[in-house]
């Protein structure tokens, strides 16, 4: 957690904008003015990209939505030279890499909250589901069923109980898929920036759904850690069964996945599952890894390009399986980034650590 400072000790002097793509929560803007007498709240209902997934483009209201704004609840970039008195930002998204050239991102007296935990399950099971669905030849057999044929198989079935995951980036998201992978019966290996060596280490201190994640680090066998290629590389040839990319998109990941590390994943086959961004993996080195047998398979919620043109290669590839970026999608997202950012509300007024405060270096 990290302190804010300055501010007052109330909230009654503050605006908060939120520009989210649902309806108006009356019942929720009622709690929150209860809550902080003379706090306002100004909400607009934004529509979601038909293909692309959350919104990215700048968003520009009317003037009179941005008068004397100091908090921002937002998918979209807004123009800094809109909000001149903005002090908070929290953000739908558990990345920010969107907002990383963003004038008001650059701004050190704005303090940026992500969602960071708020995808967390529905996002594994997503990586759960399609590593089951891939070891379990079930879009085999549901194109058999199609054809209206019963046919005898030869399509035997890989259980995961002795298997090895390794997740590149254990984050709020990345341990969840831990905790399932585990109770799957998988040794899960973990890899990050910094190194994890103690127990204090290795806990996780922002959002999490009860009952869920691995917050204080225990699921992994092992841990790696590096910002270097070669660290990565090391991490990759550990015999992994299934790669599961779960890390923030910087300039230092970007394709952190190539040709080098497809190769290296070629000595056991790895099958490679990317819920991040698209841009961590090298397009035209997975489309030859898949073609070439190299991985034994890939399940994409992310892509680069992003959407992906009708007819591109990747729809057509052997063994993949694409999603249009939707792992993040459920009934329950709003509720739990609301909860969030009424945490961060609370705090604020208080001025106590806010949860899921961005780190401006490292940009996560």
């Amino acid at each position: 957690m990290v302190s804010v400072a300055g501010g007052p000790n109330d909230l009654s002097n503050d605006v908060l904008l939120v520009t989210l793509p649902v309806p108006v929560n009356e019942a929720w803007i009622a709690k929150i003015k209860t809550l902080h007498p003379g706090f306002q709240v100004r909400w607009v209902t934004e529509s979601f990209g038909a293909r692309s997934g959350p919104p990215s483009k700048e968003t520009s209201l009317p003037q009179e939505m941005y008068d004397d704004v100091t908090m921002l609840f937002t998918f979209r970039n807004h123009p800094a030279e809109m909000l001149p008195k903005l002090r908070f930002v929290q953000l739908i998204s558990a990345g920010a890499d969107k907002w990383i050239n963003h004038d008001l991102y650059k701004d050190p007296n704005i303090t940026f909250c992500t969602a960071n935990g708020a995808q967390s399950p529905q996002i594994a099971e997503w990586v759960i589901g399609t590593w089951l669905m891939a070891n379990h030849h079930l879009v085999a057999y549901a194109d058999m069923q199609k054809q209206k044929k019963f046919s005898p198989t030869t399509l035997f079935a890989q259980d995961s109980p002795g298997l090895r995951m390794g997740i590149l980036g254990y984050g709020a998201i990345g341990r969840q898929v831990a905790k399932v992978a585990q109770s799957l019966g998988m040794e899960v290996y973990a890899y990050t920036r910094s190194e994890k060596s103690t127990p204090e280490s290795r806990k996780d201190d922002s959002y999490c759904v009860p009952g869920t994640g691995d917050p204080d680090g225990l699921v992994p066998a092992k841990w790696f850690h590096g910002e270097s290629k070669e660290a990565v590389n090391d991490f990759l040839a550990e015999d992994l069964d299934i790669l599961v990319l779960s890390l923030p998109l910087t300039e230092a990941t970007t394709h952190i996945i190539g040709r080098e590390q497809f190769d290296i994943l070629s000595m056991k086959k790895t099958f490679v599952s990317n819920i991040s961004r698209g841009k961590h993996v090298d397009t035209d080195a997975l489309l030859d890894a898949l073609n070439e047998g190299k991985i034994r398979g890939a399940a994409l919620d992310v892509s680069e390009p992003e959407p992906l043109p009708d007819d591109h290669p990747l729809f057509s590839a052997p063994n993949v399986f694409v999603t249009p970026h939707i792992s993040w999608q459920t009934p329950q997202l709003f509720p739990r980034v609301l909860e969030i950012l009424e945490r961060n509300l609370e705090s604020l007024g208080a001025r106590r650590p806010l949860i899921n405060v961005m780190n401006r270096e490292h940009h996560y």
